[in-house]
Formats: structure tokens, sequence, C-alpha cells
């Protein structure tokens, strides 16, 4: 019989799917009211009640940030009965607090699970990131290539025209180079103003959401997470801590964090077997958004486990509270 503090990711799995989906059903209640805060804080409180329900021993690695500036789901917090596995814990409560408060489109809840130790515990820095979907060799495209190097090698790399990739990038000013780079390519950008853990889980699903590539800084948390989803879907990620002043070094230094200039591959930042859960909020290109009809409230999520490459696609419907 296996140990029971053994990480069971298959008997876990639909824990974290409850997570998750707690976690949107609350701020469901705020999508559109602009308030991003307040929208914010439900999503926390409900994915803080419900972790707590879960036999593990678990830790968030990542979370709302340093103790000092979270209340709930800090990095470092203990969640959970005590009575069950040593997990790592990485999450995103409402990743896309802005698309909620303007009711805009891919708001998501999103938490991964792994055993203690095996989640990169990235300090609240800037990441530079560069993802690609399934079926490519090993450093098709990499960090050390320009932008438009990338899209050239990942166009060869897919038998096309450089004028038939399409490249997710957020849309922020420090992007503007890179940007009129891709451009120049002959390439197509989608633009995304907030949520690129969404952006990254784009290109593992290519033929769904015509997206072949994401490049650009984000935090480096989401790197993370957005990491574990491509462990279980395909792919590969790529991501470079980016420190703008001697604070955030320091940050870097607390997480352990010694060689500032490393570049993660995916299975550098997850080093095992990982499982991760995301809620739709609002409706988008990978979940349709929480549905509220009399009586009844409906949410999709996704649920995937990197041992067995499972993805599932979960519709929840409950009476409304």
């Amino acid at each position: 019989m296996s140990d029971a503090k053994e990480f069971q990711d298959r008997l876990l799995s639909l824990g974290l799917a409850r997570v998750s989906e707690a976690a949107a059903l609350a701020s469901a209640k705020l999508v559109g009211r602009g308030d991003e805060k307040a929208a914010d804080q439900a999503a926390v409180n409900a994915m803080r009640d419900q972790l707590n329900l879960l036999d593990i021993a678990g830790v968030v690695v990542i979370g709302e940030g340093e103790r000092d500036e979270a209340p709930m789901l800090f990095i470092g917090e203990e969640v959970g009965t005590g009575n069950g596995p040593a997990v790592d814990i990485a999450l995103d409560p409402l990743e896309g607090t802005t698309l909620t408060a303007k009711d805009m489109p891919n708001a998501l809840t999103v938490i991964a699970m792994a055993p203690r130790g095996t989640l990169l515990h990235a300090p609240d820095v800037y990441m530079d990131k560069l993802a690609i979907g399934p079926g490519y060799p090993v450093d098709t495209v990499t960090l050390d290539m320009t932008p438009a190097e990338r899209v050239h090698a990942l166009a060869k790399a897919k038998g096309c025209a450089a004028a038939d990739i399409t490249v997710c990038v957020l849309e922020r000013p420090r992007h503007e180079e890179m940007i009129a780079e891709i451009r120049d390519t002959g390439a197509a950008i989608r633009l995304i103003t907030d949520g690129d853990v969404a952006g990254v889980i784009h290109c593992a699903e290519a033929e769904i959401t015509g997206i072949d590539m994401y490049m650009g800084s984000g935090g480096a948390p989401e790197g993370v997470l957005a990491a574990s989803a491509l462990k279980c879907m395909g792919g590969q990620i790529y991501g470079r801590l980016l420190f703008r002043n001697d604070d955030e070094r320091g940050r870097a230094a607390k997480a352990g964090i010694t060689d500032l200039n490393r570049i993660y591959t995916r299975d550098e930042m997850v080093t095992a077997d990982v499982i991760f859960a995301a809620t739709g909020v609002t409706s988008g290109s990978i979940l349709a958004g929480i549905k509220s009809e009399p009586g009844w409230v409906t949410t999709e999520t996704l649920l995937m486990r990197s041992k067995t490459g499972s993805v599932r696609r979960m519709t929840y419907r409950s009476p409304a509270k």
C-alpha cells in the first residue's frame, strides 16, 4: 500500500479543481463592478478556505506577495489540514483583476500543486519569458535570439512563412520595440492587456487559439504558473529573472537565488509532477466565464496532470446562493 504522505496527484486533483472553482465563484459577483481589490480579496478568501479543507501539508511558494504585503495566501503561508503530503502551492487567486473589474475576457483563477521543494520560489520581480507549444525540438527558439530570429526559427520548424506565425504579447510601453521588430517579420501579434498565464497557455493549444508563441516580460510568479500548465499540456517555456534595483535583487537572495542571469527551462521551474487547475471568471479563448441563470451558476475548469498528460475540461453547475 502506498504511503498516505506520498503526493497522490490523482486523488488531489479534484480537490484542486474545487479550490479554483470556489475562487472564481466568489469573484464572479464583482465582475464589471470596477473594484479590483474587492474582486481579488474575494477570490483569495475563497481559495484559502478551500485549500484548508484539503489533506495536505501545503506551503504557498508563489502567492499574493510577501507576508507584510498580503493578508492571506502570502509566500510562506501554510495551508491544508497538515495531514497529508508535503506540497508546494503556486497560485494566482484572480489572474486578471483588471479584466474582472472591467468585465474583459480571459480572467481566470489559477492554482498548481507539486511535491515540496519542486516549484521554483520565484521572487516577485519581472521575468523575460518565451514560450511555444508542443511538438518542436528543444531550443527551437531561445531567449538569446532576437525577437525576429525567434519568429523565423519557429516558422522554419513549423514549415510555414513568418507571416503565418502569431505571437502573443502583453501590451505595455516596454514592449514597443519588440512589437515593431516582430511586425517587421510579417508575423501577426495578438496583444493582451493582462493575464500572461493565459497568454502562455494559448501556445499549447495553437490549433484552437491561433497563437504560436508568447514573448515579453511579465511577473516571475506567473512564469512558474505558466510552466506548470505547459508541463501538463506540453510545450517549452524559458524564463530569465529581471532586476530593476537592489531591493529586487534582495528579494532574489531571500528566495535562495544566487545566479541572477540564469535562464530557467520549464523543467527547472517545475522539477516534478504537477497538477494544475484554472477556472474561467470572464469568458475567453481558453475557458468560458461564469454563467448565471435563475437559480444556477455554471463554471468551466481546466484540470491537468503532468504525470499522465491528462487535460480535463469540467463544467460545474451548482445552485446559486
